[in-house]
């Protein structure tokens, strides 16, 4: 596909003020030229064009907000000017993979001021003699070269970054959710609690009440037995008072 289409397809049906970040890795350039990115794209903070040809970077238009450049597996020997021209904010470029040779091919990032990590992996360049000392010389602003400092300590994961200070934003409102959620279940739980007595009363009086039903069935059997056996006993004296009688 080329690249074009592809950033056409990327932007699904969004405007290019919108786009943040945009990945075409593997589409195809034009005759090795940036296509399909315009001036339009001014909040374009990460932009991703690994293996897709370009041999040449005069096209790239002005992206003001990029930080994060990927031009990794392309045919890239020079005009890297073009960068601080259109992309001077840049922190980040990886040009891994390409076809720089020498530090004359480099020395036009000096302008990009604040360039902080440049990856040359699978470049030319790195096998010259003192590659490393001779390139953090060239390029006094940047920190990392190829994932490390000048005494080899390896540059932090800019992804992990990204997630600590999403969790930092994020820490308030979470924490103020849990705090609603704890009062939430406080309330819930004295309403239950408040529930609970009530109903423990309510059964207390209600086994009052039948034990009170209880001890006047009990009564009233009682006094319907003592009722029989009292008119049991007449009938006993009316018998023995007849037999007299008959005697």
């Amino acid at each position: 596909m080329d690249m074009k289409k592809r950033i056409t397809l990327e932007l699904r049906s969004r405007s290019p003020a919108e786009i943040v970040e945009l990945v075409v890795d593997n589409s195809r350039s034009a005759d090795g030229e940036v296509e399909g990115l315009t001036d339009e794209f001014t909040e374009l903070e990460f932009l991703s064009m690994v293996n897709v040809g370009l041999s040449s970077l005069a096209k790239l238009p002005s992206l003001p907000k990029l930080r994060k450049l990927e031009l990794s597996d392309n045919n890239l020997s020079g005009s890297l000017e073009t960068l601080s021209e259109k992309c001077p904010n840049l922190t980040y470029l990886n040009l891994s993979g390409n076809k720089i040779k020498e530090l004359s091919n480099v020395e036009a990032l000096q302008n990009l001021k604040s360039l902080q990590s440049l990856d040359l992996f699978n470049c030319e360049i790195t096998s010259l003699e003192d590659y490393r000392e001779s390139v953090f010389e060239l390029l006094p602003q940047v920190t990392y070269l190829d994932g490390f400092d000048q005494e080899d300590n390896e540059a932090p994961d800019s992804e992990a970054e990204d997630e600590d200070e999403d969790g930092e934003d994020g820490a308030g409102p979470t924490g103020d959710y849990d705090d609603e959620d704890d009062e939430e279940e406080d309330e819930d739980g004295s309403e239950r609690g408040e529930v609970g007595l009530g109903f423990q009363v309510n059964r207390g009086n209600q086994e009052d009440d039948e034990d009170e039903e209880d001890y006047g069935e009990e009564e009233e059997e009682e006094d319907d037995q003592a009722g029989i056996q009292g008119q049991k006993r007449k009938r006993d004296v009316d018998d023995e008072d007849e037999e007299d009688e008959d005697d």
